[in-house]
């Protein structure tokens, strides 16, 4: 495994681990998902893994539950990482609720506080007053956003009077947009990327195309999952299965070193049982050439999805055919 190199009490790994999947229906698991994700959790650490990130939205609570008793007495050698849900993000809500995340995490501390998206009618300053009450006592370590533009990042980093150490965002071979400025404001100011959805909810790793389209209520509702998207995007799962082979790995493990050879980046797949969880872990120690990096950037750059408006007709009718074939 490796680390991102900046100061903070615990290390980052570059590769962590997401738990939307623990506890949430949505992702169709079952019920018997939850021994898996303990089983999961623990395969994490022994290979190296430092960073867990949840949410109080995620399975309504249960996921922080799940993932708290998954770490056991390991909860301290790691970062636990949560997320608030922005609704009435005044500072006393803010202490509320990290109050709640940390009980069910199991946790005197959470390692990474996180505001789960940016509130358009509250500004950050009513927010970070809770969250540097939060830090003054103890029951937050580093506080982080999500979903936040740099120059929003850039103010509630101001409003905190310290650093806001991270900034959690879509981040994948299709959605490229934080290379643009994140990235760059990461590695000059010394702060973090963290990369969710790395693998665009799988469609990097290769296992559908538009004959072989994925199940489940998620990525049904994802349209890089339409037929035509599927078809347009075999060019670059070419592109990384060439990459893959030449490094003994898989097209995610491609996908994911591309996104880890920026040093201030961190990566937080989910993991659906524990082999998945190793091969993840595998991908931060490949190391792409110059010229497979240019490869991999140009194929992603030529993917042109339909998405947006232009792709609520498509969306509609693959809707309509799953609830006609049932």
């Amino acid at each position: 495994m490796r680390f991102l190199a900046l100061d903070t009490p615990k290390p980052l790994s570059k590769i962590g681990l997401g738990t939307w999947q623990f506890g949430s229906r949505e992702w169709g698991y079952g019920p018997d998902f939850e021994r898996q994700a303990a089983q999961i959790v623990r395969r994490a650490v022994e290979l190296g893994v430092t960073v867990f990130d949840s949410a109080e939205v995620y399975g309504f609570g249960r996921s922080e539950r799940i993932l708290g008793a998954a770490l056991g007495d390991d909860r301290p050698k790691v970062v636990v990482a949560s997320k608030m849900l922005p609704v009435l993000p005044v500072a006393a809500v803010v202490q509320q609720r990290a109050v709640a995340s940390a009980a069910r995490l199991g946790v005197t501390s959470i390692d990474l506080y996180q505001v789960h998206l940016a509130n358009p009618l509250v500004a950050d300053h009513t927010t970070m007053r809770g969250m540097r009450s939060l830090q003054d006592v103890g029951l937050v370590g580093e506080v982080g956003v999500s979903n936040y533009g740099l120059r929003r990042w850039q103010v509630a980093e101001a409003a905190l009077g310290r650093r806001v150490l991270s900034n959690q965002v879509r981040y994948s071979m299709l959605d490229r947009a934080p290379e643009q400025d994140l990235l760059p404001y990461a590695r000059q100011a010394g702060r973090v990327v963290i990369a969710y959805s790395p693998l665009a909810q799988g469609f990097l790793s290769g296992r559908y195309d538009a004959k072989n389209p994925p199940t489940g209520t998620v990525r049904r509702a994802n349209p890089y999952f339409l037929p035509e998207n599927l078809e347009r995007g075999a060019a670059l799962i070419d592109t990384l299965r060439q990459v893959a082979a030449a490094h003994d790995a898989t097209p995610s493990q491609i996908a994911l070193a591309y996104l880890l050879r920026h040093p201030n980046v961190l990566a937080i797949p989910g993991a659906s049982g524990v082999e998945q969880m190793e091969r993840n872990a595998a991908a931060a120690d490949i190391d792409l050439a110059d010229d497979e990096y240019a490869a991999l950037a140009e194929a992603a750059k030529r993917f042109r999805p339909i998405t947006g408006l232009a792709a609520m007709p498509a969306m509609l009718r693959a809707r309509f055919a799953t609830t006609t074939e049932k």
